[in-house]
């Protein structure tokens, strides 16, 4: 009879294309798991042209790269931020939490140097925190401030002229004497914003967390192992060698960075805005750039 065998034929086949799918790039092989890795970096909220702060419109097109990307196993958080703006912290967090959830990808936070006030909020955004045995991690808190000068307008025989529409638009006027009432206001507003801020690290901690609401939400920061003990943190790690226990050693960590536009990447350091060295626009910069430093030195940094 005419035909040779028929059964070898599927296996020689699966041979042939195990041998051919060894020879794609790494980043199209679907036998080797991928981890995309997305950095949270600086102080959160808007800064100036020249210090830009961590915003959700400056991260999200990465956050939606990294969940799309193929044969994605996870997502990484690379986190080092002191916090900032309450809002845009919760922003960035919410929209991590969306697509963790439409992609049912898992998702780890790694903190660095610090995952504080608004930093940690962020790292609530993962399913596992996990610190360097260095890391500051904590402070739940709200912390606002300003400066005054009625004093020194006097001195220098300045009179201030302000005109509003409204009985409390000039509140905290740094200008104007502080009035009982106005800082009354900001902390009813301060204690609303600690309240939603206590809520979400417990829904997202839950029965981790250890110790009492005292305690854990005083405001107070500490060093990854003592987060740990209290539930705000589960494991000590970094990045490459907990991802490497969990998915093996050939697991692609590409690092998912923000897009810049053509004419930034052709003439480093391009700025659209005001000249640096003149008018407001170095005043602004210099003034971000104190609120940036004492942010990061509240944690001894």
């Amino acid at each position: 009879m005419a035909g040779g065998p028929t059964e070898p034929m599927p296996d020689l086949l699966k041979s042939v294309l195990n041998a051919l799918a060894r020879l794609l790039p790494a980043r199209f092989r679907a036998d080797i798991p991928v981890v995309p890795v997305v950095r949270l970096s600086g102080v959160i909220g808007s800064g100036t042209p020249l210090r830009p702060g961590l915003m959700l419109s400056s991260i999200a097109k990465s956050l939606d790269r990294a969940f799309a990307t193929r044969n994605a196993k996870a997502v990484a958080l690379v986190i080092n931020s002191p916090g900032g703006s309450p809002a845009q912290s919760h922003l960035i967090m919410r929209r991590i939490r969306q697509l963790a959830e439409e992609k049912n990808l898992p998702v780890f936070a790694y903190i660095e140097d610090v995952g504080a006030s608004g930093g940690y909020m962020l790292a609530c955004a993962a399913d596992e925190i996990i610190c360097d045995q260095y890391s500051i991690v904590g402070s739940i808190g709200v912390v606002g401030g300003s400066f005054g000068f009625p004093k020194l307008m006097e001195k220098l025989g300045v009179e201030r002229r302000l005109y509003t529409s409204g009985d409390n638009k000039a509140m905290l006027d740094p200008f104007l004497p502080e009035k009982p009432e106005d800082v009354k206001r900001i902390k009813a507003i301060q204690k609303d914003i600690h309240g939603h801020f206590i809520a979400l690290v417990k829904s997202r901690r839950g029965s981790k967390l250890k110790g009492t609401d005292k305690a854990l939400f005083s405001g107070e920061f500490w060093t990854a192992q003592a987060a740990i003990e209290l539930g705000l943190a589960d494991a000590l790690g970094d990045v490459r060698s907990d991802l490497r226990a969990r998915y093996g050693d050939k697991v692609r960590m590409p690092l998912i960075a923000p897009e810049r536009g053509w004419l930034s990447r052709k003439i480093p350091g391009i700025n659209f805005g005001a000249t640096p060295g003149l008018g407001a626009g170095f005043a602004d910069d210099l003034i971000s750039a104190l609120e940036a430093r004492a942010l990061w030195s509240h944690y001894g940094l």
